[in-house]
This record gives C-alpha cells, sequence and structure tokens, in this order.
C-alpha cells in the first residue's frame, strides 16, 4: 500500500525530478506532467508543446482522469519554469510568451487539475520567485510570469476559488536552487546560499501529510545561508 497520491507537474526537471525520486523513496504514488516521461514516475502525462493553452489543459485533465479512475489527489505541486532575462528594448513579447508558457500555464493547468481531483485538504504548491516581488527590469517576462503566479496563489486560497474544501494553496519563493545547470553556468557563485532540491522535495512531503503548514496563501521565501535554509514567508 502506498501512502497516497501526488502529481508533479515539471517532473523531468532538476527539482522535479528530485520531487519525484524523493516522494517514490518515502512510498507514495507519483505522477508526472511534462514534456518527456520521467522513468521513474508511476505515470507519465506528456504535454504536447505546440498545442494551445486550452488544448494542454483538457488533455492534462483527460488523461489524469482516466489514470485516476475517481481516486484523489493528496497534493499537486507545480515546478515547472525557466528563466529568460531581457528588457524592453528587444524582444519583450518573444521573451514573454516564452515565461508566459512555462509558467503561467503549467500553474494555471495545475490549479484546474487541483480544483477537479484534489481531496479535501489537500495541498497544492505552485512556483513564484522571490526577485519577482519587486521589478524586474532586467528580466521583464520572467517577472511579470513569476507575479501572475504569486496572484493565482491569493486568489485560489481564497473563498469560492474552485478548490476543495480545506485545501491548502501555497507558492515557494526560491532565491537560487542547487542544481547542476546552475553549477555550471556559476561555478564561482558560494554554493552555501543555494537552497538543495531535496530540502524542497522534504518541505512538500510535510506539507503534503499536513505538517508545518504556514497561512493559506502564503508566499514562502527559500532562504539559504551557509548551508541552512529557512523559510520567510513574504509580505
Amino acid at each position: 500500500m502506498v501512502n497516497g497520491k501526488v502529481l508533479i507537474y515539471g517532473g523531468r526537471g532538476a527539482l522535479g525530478a528530485s520531487c519525484v525520486q524523493f516522494f517514490k523513496s518515502n512510498n507514495w504514488w507519483v505522477g508526472c506532467i511534462d514534456l518527456t516521461e520521467n522513468d521513474s514516475a508511476d505515470v507519465n502525462i506528456v504535454v504536447d508543446r505546440d498545442a494551445d493553452w486550452v488544448s494542454q489543459e483538457q488533455n492534462v485533465l483527460s488523461k489524469v482522469e482516466a489514470t485516476l479512475n475517481g481516486d484523489k489527489l493528496d497534493a499537486v505541486i507545480c515546478v515547472a519554469g525557466g528563466w529568460a532575462g531581457g528588457n524592453a528594448k528587444k524582444d519583450l513579447a518573444k521573451n514573454s510568451d516564452l515565461m508566459w508558457k512555462q509558467s503561467v500555464w503549467s500553474s494555471t493547468i495545475s490549479a484546474t487539475v487541483a480544483a477537479n481531483h484534489l481531496m479535501s485538504g489537500g495541498l497544492l504548491v505552485l512556483t513564484g520567485a522571490n526577485p519577482a516581488l519587486n521589478g524586474t527590469p532586467g528580466m521583464i517576462g520572467y517577472g511579470m510570469a513569476k507575479a501572475a503566479v504569486h496572484q493565482l496563489t491569493k486568489s485560489l486560497s481564497e473563498e469560492d476559488s474552485g478548490l476543495p474544501e480545506n485545501s491548502f494553496v501555497v507558492s515557494i519563493l526560491p532565491i537560487t536552487l542547487d542544481t547542476p545547470m546552475n553549477r555550471k553556468w556559476m561555478p564561482t557563485a558560494d554554493f552555501g546560499t543555494w537552497t538543495p532540491l531535496d530540502f524542497v522535495a522534504g518541505l512538500f512531503l510535510k506539507w503534503t501529510k499536513g505538517e508545518e503548514r504556514p497561512a493559506n496563501g502564503s508566499l514562502v521565501k527559500l532562504v539559504t545561508k551557509d548551508a541552512k535554509t529557512e523559510l520567510v514567508i513574504a509580505d
């Protein structure tokens, strides 16, 4: 018998794959939603990158419904996303469109999955960004998309959002995650200020089990210093 069921949207990325492995190692059924399959997951739902927003949502919903066959999810965890720099002078629409697809599309589809398949008291995690609490002139498209995720989190946490009773919605706001790609591109950085992926996965597991949850709708900064991470609730 498994402990429960979770869906990881973005389960092939560095953080997503870490979450899949972590939950699996703790005897949870794990479904992965991404552009490609994660062989470690129990079920994979592959998103067509060329489909429009509505079609992606419909496809994911239908596959989740068929997979669950009436069962409910303990958690829907969206760690899909990406990054693009740039200001208003060049490629603003192009970069913003990419960021919207990677962060906002995935977050809203995750919210719809949660509204239809999350159990009462279940968990929905979205991924925001600490810089998007303020202006982001060097990465405007990224900042806009992540700010939209923050707003979505607040909306989903309130009454009449469509989520099941007593659902818990939260956004994590990482500063820098300790991923292989970040180490590749920033080899001289202070890794002691980077948040380990296992810490984030362990945090998700605790929240899924109803442990140490902050207030519903919180935007939770992950602040790491000297290899120790603390949670700071954004104003």
